[in-house]
């Protein structure tokens, strides 16, 4: 699978699909949180938290020389991880187009775990809920509201950068850690299927 390491591709669910079933298919690294990881996930994918990722890359790059396929929920964090591995001097870099949404959305086969709350319907519940309680209190409280402005700051913030402090701080709760990634557990893994 030949890639340009200048800029990593998008890759559609169709064309990753066929990749897997010619048997040509690129290692499927899952960026999401462990947790998000054991809700489901695409077969044979390896979890590599977003952090750990940036943390080891140096340690990942001598395990990674084929083509590399980088998927989250909908491409967001995927695409942080393409620039920190190519960064580090990785080619053959893809990203999933729409993420694992995409994946089952086209009907592409999944392993799932217990059901998770997604990282992003976790941040849209928390802004929401402020957002909600310092409005009320801000009908009795004067400057209350202010705590909800700042959130909506934080989200803007969020949107035009492309990060979220709020879902990095989520991502840090044992709801969404499940069972910690060590990098040692990660690398024998990439050997053992190379």
């Amino acid at each position: 699978m030949t890639i340009d390491a200048s800029r990593a591709a998008g890759l559609t669910p169709a064309a990753l699909q066929q990749l897997i079933k010619d048997g040509r298919g690129p290692r499927v690294l899952d960026v999401r949180t462990p947790g998000e990881f054991r809700t489901v996930h695409i077969p044979g994918s390896y979890n590599v938290p977003l952090d750990t990722l940036r943390e080891h890359r140096g340690e990942l790059l001598a395990h990674l020389d084929e083509g590399v396929v980088l998927v989250c929920r909908s491409g967001a964090r995927a695409a942080q991880a393409e620039q920190a591995l190519a960064e580090a001097g990785l080619p053959n870099l893809r990203v999933l187009d729409g993420g694992m949404m995409a994946w089952e959305v086209a009907g592409a086969p999944v392993n799932r775990g217990e059901a998770r709350w997604d990282l992003e319907r976790q941040v849209r519940l928390i802004a929401g809920s402020v957002v909600l309680v310092t409005g009320l209190v801000g009908l009795f409280v004067p400057g209350a509201h202010l705590i909800g402005t700042a959130i909506g700051a934080g989200l803007t913030f969020a949107a035009l950068s492309n990060t979220c402090a709020m879902g990095m701080l989520l991502s840090k709760l044992p709801y969404n850690r499940g069972p910690r990634t060590d990098i040692r557990t990660v690398i024998a893994s990439l050997r053992e299927h190379s």
